[in-house]
């Protein structure tokens, strides 16, 4: 079973998908499985911890992560705890990583990153 926002990858062509509605079965690419990336916490003093900074409904994010095509930041992503709000940006290397947004999540939000080597990192606000 697939569950919503959930990201899968494929290991022949490195495609990866996200669940926009959650269903039974498995996600197929290139004939296989694809792989649920499983979502690890980022710890403070990290450079895949997000620093959030709040200022009403403006928000900023960044990170002090390097952003060399050998190593970046692809995604930036917002997700409200009720799941109702999500604001993604994409990446490239040499740009920064950062974010700005307008968000009315009173219940707090998560903030999840792609990262090309150390896959899915999350950092939570409340």
């Amino acid at each position: 079973m697939t569950l919503k926002n959930q990201l899968f990858k494929c290991d022949i062509c490195d495609n990866i998908a996200q669940i926009v509605h959650s269903g039974a079965g498995t996600l197929v690419c290139c004939g296989e499985d694809m792989q649920q990336l499983d979502e690890k916490r980022a710890e403070n003093g990290n450079p895949h911890y997000a620093q959030i900074k709040r200022d009403g409904q403006n928000v900023s994010i960044k990170f002090d992560h390097e952003m060399i095509p050998e190593h970046y930041i692809e995604m930036i992503e917002v997700i409200s705890n009720d799941e109702k709000y999500l604001k993604r940006k994409y990446l490239n290397p040499n740009e920064p990583a950062e974010m700005n947004f307008k968000c009315d999540c009173k219940d707090g939000f998560k903030v999840r990153i792609y990262c090309n080597i150390h896959g899915v990192l999350v950092t939570e606000e409340k």
